[in-house]
């Protein structure tokens, strides 16, 4: 492997803190590590060995070498994330600030894929909620698609530009703006990103970054956490951004405490000396990456209430008793309609999506099943949810199985009539309907392995 970095790019980052010229080279002609974070609430036995443990996450693991992830059952049934351990390091700094035992509206703005967002699907309680956004159409796609695999109820995908947001006052407890950035901290993986960057294009981002971060800071609840992020090494992307955002808003700088043998750079902006976390490629196990918290001061408001005249209520306690051979415990679910679908959510995401219907919701809650007559055609989020009913019928398969139902190849398989969940080690991938002589599969095309 050999990696060329440009000149300018090392000329223009040679004064940041923690910055060794020959090191940092070096590290760039070394393989990426592989990290992944598992799910907690899909517990499973992987394929593989999980060779040690990310320092400064919980479940999170770096492995020997990388596997074929699209042809690995537990990945497609949403019992781990791929994920870069350097920006697993939000996870630490948000319990240091953040009492995630209370009831929270949280907000990943720049969400695709995924990664930040089930991090913090991970540490929300179930009554809270998580508004992952992403403002291009295919990518809140992939986000919407992962957030599913993960399993929970408690989300809410929307495809919105940031401004969107501004309408939303003094709402969201955490906001994460992991802003879209010049890609530096990517190099090592992504070559192709060398030949794209440049100073303009650097000075072009940190533009980007003050409008995104101008549109919705608004919507931080007092006593709010934002955290601020990029794949960045360039100073005018990280440590200047600190600054401009503690001249331009009321914001307090949080410092967040680190083990010296994490290797992390803890470096500080010029003008307000506001704290941030560098993580360098020689120092760290991880990719380039910067972090930095802050908080709004204030006690926190509670502006989420339910609408006098609500477009989205609660269904009656018959309706719901109907689907609790779809859910489990369905009387303690809160559950609502859209047009013909049945959604499986909770309190708080009845309130927030009555209250900003000028949203553009991709995806919301759990979607259980459209009503078809007499019959319910369950939806693919339901398969993935963990709290699918247990009564439900299924078909435990094997690895070939399972791999031919994710091709939507041809199915010859044992079960009764009707609908059947298809599980592997009793994690459910999907909907077929056995017809006797034949098998309908219901995979949505967008999970289908095309390789």
């Amino acid at each position: 492997m050999s990696l060329q970095l440009p000149q300018p790019f090392i000329d223009s980052i040679c004064h940041c803190n923690g910055f060794n010229k020959d090191a940092f080279i070096e590290a760039h002609q070394t393989e990426s590590p592989v990290s992944i974070r598992l799910n907690p609430f899909k517990p499973s036995q992987l394929n593989f060995e999980l060779k040690e443990v990310v320092p400064w996450a919980q479940n999170a693991f770096y492995l020997n070498e990388r596997p074929n992830f699209t042809y690995d059952i537990p990945f497609q049934a949403g019992c781990y994330y791929v994920q870069e351990a350097g920006s697993m390091f939000i996870e630490h700094a948000l319990k240091t600030c953040v009492d995630f035992s209370k009831t929270l509206c949280a907000l990943d703005l720049c969400a695709s894929p995924g990664g930040k967002s089930t991090l913090l699907n991970s540490l929300l309680n179930s009554e809270s909620v998580l508004v992952a956004n992403e403002v291009v159409k295919q990518r809140a796609d992939t986000l919407a698609l992962n957030l599913t695999k993960w399993g929970t109820n408690q989300v809410i995908v929307t495809n919105n530009d940031p401004s969107a947001f501004k309408q939303i006052q003094e709402t969201f407890d955490i906001i994460l703006v992991d802003a879209p950035c010049s890609g530096s901290g990517l190099f090592r993986k992504q070559h192709d990103a060398i030949h794209e960057w440049s100073l303009d294009n650097v000075n072009l981002c940190q533009q980007r970054q003050k409008r995104i971060l101008s549109d919705i800071l608004d919507s931080l609840n007092t006593g709010g956490i934002l955290v601020y992020s990029t794949c960045s090494y360039s100073a005018e992307e990280n440590e200047e951004m600190l600054d401009w955002l503690l001249s331009q808003f009321e914001l307090e700088n949080i410092q967040v405490p680190i083990e010296n043998s994490w290797n992390i750079v803890e470096t500080q902006s010029t003008l307000h000396h506001a704290y941030g976390y560098r993580f360098y490629p020689d120092k760290t196990k991880s990719e380039g990456f910067f972090c930095a918290v802050f908080k709004k001061p204030g006690e926190p408001k509670n502006t989420l209430r339910k609408s006098k005249k609500p477009t989205f209520s609660e269904i009656n306690a018959k309706d719901k008793l109907n689907l609790d051979v779809w859910i489990n415990d369905v009387s303690t679910h809160t559950i609502t309609t859209f047009k013909e679908d049945y959604l499986l959510i909770n309190p708080l995401i009845l309130q927030f999506i009555n209250q900003f219907p000028h949203l553009y919701y991709k995806k919301v809650g759990t979607t259980i099943g459209t009503k078809l007559k007499n019959d319910l055609v369950p939806h693919h989020d339901l398969a993935h949810s963990i709290y699918v009913s247990p009564q439900i019928q299924r078909i435990e398969c094997n690895y070939e199985e399972i791999i031919s139902f994710l091709k939507k190849d041809s199915l010859v398989l044992n079960g009764d009539k009707g609908w059947n969940l298809i599980c592997h080690k009793e994690h459910g991938l999907g909907w077929i309907k056995h017809l006797g002589n034949r098998i309908n599969n219901y995979l949505p095309n967008d999970y289908r392995i095309l390789k």
